[in-house]
């Protein structure tokens, strides 16, 4: 069974929020039309500082809505938006994806997939002690679980609503695992 957009959110401004919309449009290798973050170099408000000319691995982020019911199990409220995400997904395993994997979403929109968001502190100045649900690691390995979503570019653009189908294309082997982005 395909998986499916949950919600659709998009800001102007630099906010840790996105307001939920009825649609984004998606422009290839920008990003979501008339959000902050969209454009061709990177466009995060910190890494701008340092290094600005990087190419924009970050055009759209992805996450499941999924972790949203686990918070709830954990007595964290977050909806579709909140944690600053352009495209809440349901029925996808996003972090188990490789890098590369093409993201199909409705009739037109192609997003590739370019790594994991890597959570920032302001997610405890949303909520308190939410960081440490969305970001752990295992005791035994060291190892870093990054919950936060996906990270990726537009490959073909296109207007995308809540309840748009997302199908998933692999790449060709062998896979990358994702990684910080």
């Amino acid at each position: 069974m395909p998986g499916q957009v949950a919600a659709v959110s998009r800001n102007e401004v630099y906010s840790f929020s996105k307001p939920n919309r009825d649609s984004i449009t998606l422009l290839t290798g920008l990003g979501v039309e008339g959000d902050v973050h969209a454009g061709e170099t990177i466009r995060h408000q910190f890494r701008m500082t340092y290094e600005p000319d990087l190419p924009n691995l970050r055009q759209v982020h992805l996450m499941h809505e999924e972790l949203f019911d686990e918070l709830a199990l954990k007595g964290f409220k977050v909806s579709a938006g909140q944690l600053g995400e352009n495209i809440t997904t349901r029925g996808v395993d996003l972090l188990g994806l490789p890098t590369g994997a093409l993201l199909h979403l409705g009739e037109h929109a192609v997003l590739e997939v370019t790594g994991l968001r890597n959570p920032c502190s302001k997610i405890n100045d949303f909520r308190k002690g939410l960081l440490g649900e969305v970001f752990t690691m295992d005791p035994l390995s060291g190892e870093f679980t990054f919950k936060c979503g996906v990270m990726a570019v537009v490959r073909r653009g296109g207007t995308v609503h809540p309840d748009d189908s997302i199908r998933v294309e692999s790449p060709p082997v062998p896979h990358r695992p994702l990684e910080r982005v």
